[in-house]
């Protein structure tokens, strides 16, 4: 039965963006004036009629907005008029040239600091452990191994699941994407579906196409299997330039391209869906298969999922790789990949590889969905993270040195800064490093490190006190590099 907390929890988003869109109107016509205080929320809630929960929402989004700032025991006040916000890094020209891969040495001598529990994480490649419902996918899990059938260990090894492939296929469903038959492929994560889509349609030597800049595990995976790497110029809003890509395949025998269209790591662009129904068009004219890394694509501010180019797909040429890792359990290492007409070929290698991915973490996803309460921790989650990252944005503002450039991407956790040229992003990582904050260098991002006064930085961690501190620390510590101070 329909309970009124169930018809608040569904009226409270349209009410409270119709509220906070009213104030915020009011602060920028003027009506509502820096320093002025916000009415309370007893006061707002019996002067329009809405719950409480609808008059937190409304205020914290304003706050995300820039446009108010609460302080302690007082209440909401309008904030003062922000400086213009800073410019966004320019796309970079990319080499032309196909190039051998060597980074693994640079990525393993600067990531694996980033684990370390006692720095700040703002190198780390994940959002906060804390944001994730580990409780009930502990509950989940206990309860489908209590339901197991001994039958299903050594029956499900090899296809996976049978109750977590349907359940992603209804998600694909429900995002209007059609998979064929036996198109999905369970992997340990979604690396593993990328390496082995990757291993399916190239061979050593051959040429693939990247983003530029593009994520290192990318990178790393391209240098395993001896793989040349060309970059294609790539738009911080927009992602891939399509018409440098087109250059590349007239003049180019390209195996492969590796695309992230959604929230690109470490840039954040968003591909909208035209680009990308003309990416796989262009690709399908020259007979190219797309690697698609999606795995942030869940993680958009508001509206719909972002679509995925594999929507786009009639040839079974884009192979689509996404997981849970980034968006409800990091630490299950449960990905896939729906590999068009690659899907027997990537099983296979699944099998020769790794045989199997792990059936109770399966198993307790597959609970978990079934539960139904996966797209109301997603609301929570992207919430927390927009908030989040909209907040620490406004710090890196205020702290980092004039000339500093900043992405502002519609999703995911990263933010992408180009430094003043005096800047040298590694000595800053190593700076930093002193005083317990990691960080991502730019030269992580290109096969020949030439980002070097660019730095990746992950705001997915709300709630932990220490990123404030970080974010000032090193804004002054590249203020001091941009001015020319020795260490």
């Amino acid at each position: 039965m329909q309970t009124e907390a169930d018809q608040m929890s569904r009226d409270a988003g349209p009410r409270y963006r119709r509220l906070a869109d009213e104030l915020g109107e009011a602060i920028r016509a003027g009506v509502l004036r820096p320093g002025d205080r916000l009415p309370s929320v007893r006061e707002t809630c019996r002067a329009r009629g809405v719950s409480p929960s609808t008059v937190f929402q409304a205020y914290a989004l304003l706050e995300t907005q820039g446009l108010v700032e609460p302080r302690e025991r007082s209440g909401y006040f309008v904030r003062a008029l922000r400086r213009p916000p800073r410019a966004a890094p320019a796309a970079a020209d990319a080499r032309g040239d196909a190039t051998p891969v060597a980074v693994s040495e640079l990525v393993f001598g600067l990531v694996g600091s980033a684990a370390d529990p006692a720095r700040v994480p703002l190198g780390s490649a994940f959002p906060s452990a804390r944001l994730f419902p580990l409780a009930e996918l502990a509950r989940s899990g206990a309860r489908a191994m209590r339901k197991l059938d001994p039958d299903q260990v050594t029956g499900a090894l090899l296809a996976g699941d049978p109750a977590l492939l349907l359940a992603l296929r209804r998600r694909y469903a429900l995002h209007g994407v059609a998979l064929a038959d036996d198109e999905l492929v369970i992997t340990n994560g979604a690396m593993e579906a990328l390496n082995l889509c990757l291993q399916a349609v190239t061979r050593p030597g051959d040429v693939v196409a990247i983003e530029s800049p593009t994520f290192y595990a990318a990178l790393q995976a391209l240098e395993r299997l001896q793989l040349r790497a060309v970059e294609v110029r790539t738009d911080p809003r927009t992602g891939v330039d399509l018409d440098a890509l087109a250059a590349l395949l007239q003049t180019q025998r390209i195996a492969a391209c590796w695309f992230m269209t959604s929230f690109q790591n470490p840039l954040g662009a968003l591909m909208p869906d035209a680009r990308k129904q003309a990416l796989v068009d262009l690709l399908a004219r020259h007979d190219v298969p797309l690697i698609e890394d999606d795995v942030y694509a869940e993680l958009h501010d508001e509206g719909r999922r972002p679509l995925p180019a594999k929507a786009f797909d009639r040839a079974g040429r884009v192979l689509h790789c996404s997981s849970f890792s980034k968006c409800l359990a990091p630490g299950y290492r449960i990905g896939w990949a729906a590999a068009g007409r690659q899907a027997q070929a990537v099983q296979r290698l699944k099998t020769m590889s790794t045989l199997a991915t792990s059936l109770p973490p399966q198993r307790a996803l597959a609970d978990y969905l079934a539960q139904g309460g996966y797209d109301r921790h997603l609301r929570r989650l992207r919430a927390a993270l927009a908030g989040e990252r909209q907040r620490a944005s406004r710090l890196i503002e205020r702290h980092f040195p004039a000339g500093t450039r900043m992405t502002r991407p519609s999703g995911g956790y990263f933010v992408w800064l180009e430094l003043p040229p005096q800047v040298d992003a590694l000595a800053l990582h190593h700076r930093a490093m002193a005083q317990g904050i990691s960080t991502a260098p730019g030269a992580l991002f290109s096969v020949d490190g030439r980002f070097d006064h660019h730095l990746r930085l992950n705001l997915g961690h709300p709630g932990d006190a220490r990123v404030d501190r970080a974010l000032r620390q090193l804004g002054e510590l590249a203020g001091a590099m941009a001015a020319g101070e020795a260490a």
